[in-house]
């Protein structure tokens, strides 16, 4: 079997025959395919502003910015996350905290959540950043309740979970990160993500003065907009410190016609997760499916008991399963800065256990059999 990886970007030629075409034309960056892309991607998302950025932490650090974060603040996330997750709010000098994951759905626990903003006086958290891990949705209308409470912003770290989705309280589908009720919604277009565009990012908001923040953080802190009849067309004002965060026409092409396919993918990979559900089924333990809820599935993980060896016994046989996400607070640079010892036992025991498993729209169904038939192999030595 030639060597399975657990993702994998698909290009086909209506991709490449873009990129070329950008390529031939005036514009390489800062031109209109940017803008064509972050209007086609909020369509998709239905949020009313989304904004490209170079990529998803560019993405988080900008959102967390805009909101006003800054140093002696302090924000909660979910230890089961990529690193970016928390090392944005680090950017602008706020402290981490982080609460306990569900353990069948491996998400951010509200409870959890909800007992560590109790356990603290009123303003001493200013915001929550809960992750779609693997494509199931966060129950933003939960969250959005609990931050109202207490006057907090939330950042929906959407990374995974284009195309995700979950049945609110009044029936009504909301997609990932569309912003009813999260401030900002933030995606990855990493090529193991559903979207590839090389590296990318996306920053989706209902706000007008958010958007607006967005935009001008991501070109340096530079605004055209105050041009008078004293100053020609080359005019400009720095505002404010931005950043060099600007996403290229080349990979916005990219993005546009890989957002066409999103919505095929999406449903195949849930045909690939439905697969391994139906042979895993009271035999190993995945991610709970909520009811009302639909996982964009950029993961299917399992947990297993003698994960290290099942890591490498899938290995001698070309497949390349992975492991999302060693624990956040056991980091060096987070135990340097006080999280060692915390008690976070679910994210700890889901992570002694957990295996991603390949999960990718042009997964063949041969290639699916093999690996589950090389999983009951080893179970069954």
């Amino acid at each position: 079997m030639n060597s399975i990886p657990y993702g994998r970007q698909y290009i086909d030629q209506d991709d490449i025959d873009a990129v070329v075409s950008t390529l031939q034309s005036d514009f390489l960056t800062q031109g209109p395919i940017v803008k064509q892309f972050e209007d086609q991607f909020s369509a998709y998302i239905g949020a009313k502003h989304a904004v490209a950025v170079s990529n998803a932490t560019a993405g988080l650090h900008l959102a967390n910015l805009a909101l006003g974060l800054k140093k002696g603040d302090r924000i909660i996330t979910t230890p089961i996350t990529f690193a970016a997750t928390a090392n944005s709010a680090r950017y602008c000098g706020a402290e981490v905290w982080f609460a306990d994951i569900d353990p069948n759905t491996y998400l951010l626990s509200l409870d959890s959540t909800r007992n560590l903003i109790e356990s603290k006086p009123k303003g001493f958290f200013k915001g929550i950043i809960p992750v779609d891990f693997a494509g199931l949705p966060v129950n933003m209308e939960a969250f959005r309740a609990l931050a109202n409470e207490h006057d907090l912003w939330i950042i929906e770290d959407a990374c995974h979970a284009p195309g995700g989705y979950f049945i609110d309280s009044k029936g009504k589908k909301q997609r990932c990160g569309n912003g009813s009720y999260a401030n900002f919604g933030v995606f990855s277009f990493h090529p193991v993500k559903h979207i590839a565009c090389g590296e990318g990012g996306m920053i989706t908001t209902n706000s007008d003065e958010l958007y607006h923040k967005l935009v001008t953080l991501r070109t340096h802190g530079i605004t055209k907009a105050a041009m008078s009849k004293n100053h020609g067309g080359w005019f400009y004002e720095m505002q404010q410190l931005g950043f060099n965060y600007r996403l290229t026409d080349i990979q916005s092409a990219l993005g546009i016609t890989q957002l066409a396919k999103n919505h095929k993918g999406v449903e195949r990979r849930n045909e690939i997760a439905k697969k391994y559900k139906s042979v895993f089924k009271d035999k190993i333990k995945y991610q709970d499916l909520p009811q009302g809820f639909y996982n964009a599935h950029h993961l299917f993980v399992i947990e297993v008991e003698q994960r290290k060896a099942l890591y490498d016994f899938l290995r001698t046989k070309n497949i390349f399963a992975q492991i999302h996400y060693i624990p956040i607070h056991t980091m060096p640079y987070y135990k340097q800065i006080g999280y060692e010892g915390a008690d976070l036992k679910h994210a700890e025991n889901y992570y002694s256990k957990c295996i991603s498993l390949p999960m990718y729209p042009n997964l063949s169904e041969t290639e699916q059999d093999y690996i589950i038939n090389t999983i009951f192999e080893f179970l069954n030595e």
